[in-house]
């Protein structure tokens, strides 16, 4: 049988090497976003950490590996978009360019829907989706400018799908961040960028500690998860690569749900 012409590139090796991309990772200091960072990383991404407050475990293991690395401190919560374009002007002149955008950085807070402080709500959208659109929006124009395509990851959750017990702004954020995942697939799409996000289920994080320090809900959630067990950050490492490499050149607009198997219930 006769193979096609390009088999040699498409070995699993070389599709999921990252080798020579810069990626722009928010939230990496701790939890889902340390873990992508170091996951890019090894597969060959040059690393640009975006943080809030401490980033030196991350830091600690990236010296590790053979690659370049920098952190960025920024405050998205108060970040206005012209601090944001500088920040993505700032890693491009620092790293010669940039390919792949994680949008991680989120916060949560939970309360009943009717005493909901409205400053809370204004906080967690503009962490969670503004901010996320402000940086898509500048790393979308700088690598339209370029011609050179790349890959933006939103990191959505399972309340892109499903509603939340008193995480009403949460659950409007992370359902925003899923159409703004979307639109930006259509529109970019033919401009060789490809816009996904991956939507972990429950994971083992700061954000979720209230829940793993309460008996009766942890065990409702452990009920309704398949797999059997909650996520640890390090399982939205492959998805990430995955999305982030040559391997998903033809993958866009994907909302992928990585949750043990709970929305297939």
């Amino acid at each position: 049988m006769t193979e096609p012409k390009d088999s040699a590139n498409s070995s699993a090796g070389p599709l999921f090497r990252l080798d020579g991309k810069v990626a722009v990772v928010t939230g990496a200091g701790t939890g889902i976003g340390r873990a992508i960072a170091l996951g890019l990383a090894q597969a060959g991404a040059d690393v640009a950490a975006v943080y809030r407050s401490d980033v030196n475990d991350t830091l600690d293991e990236l010296s590790r590996l053979p690659i370049a690395y920098r952190p960025y401190r920024c405050d998205l919560e108060q970040a206005s978009e012209s601090e944001i374009v500088d920040l993505v002007a700032s890693i491009e002149q620092d790293f010669g360019g940039l390919d792949i955008l994680v949008n991680n950085a989120g916060m949560i807070h939970a309360a009943p829907a009717v005493d909901y402080p409205l400053e809370e709500w204004q906080r967690t959208l503009q962490v969670n989706l503004t901010s996320a659109f402000t940086l898509a929006k500048a790393v979308g124009r700088s690598l339209a400018d370029r011609g050179q395509g790349g890959r933006i990851i939103n990191i959505a959750s399972l309340l892109s799908f499903l509603g939340g017990d008193s995480v009403v702004a949460y659950t409007a954020s992370k359902s925003g961040l899923a159409g703004v995942t979307k639109a930006l697939a259509v529109e970019w799409g033919a401009r060789g960028v490809c816009v996904n996000a991956i939507a972990p289920g429950y994971v083992v994080t700061e954000n979720t500690r209230r829940l793993l320090e309460d008996p009766e809900l942890k065990k409702a959630v452990d009920d309704r998860i398949p797999i059997g067990r909650w996520a640890d950050p390090s399982d939205m490492v492959g998805p990430a690569v995955f999305l982030a490499s040559d391997a998903a050149r033809y993958v866009n607009g994907v909302v992928l749900p990585v949750d043990g198997g709970l929305l297939a219930q």
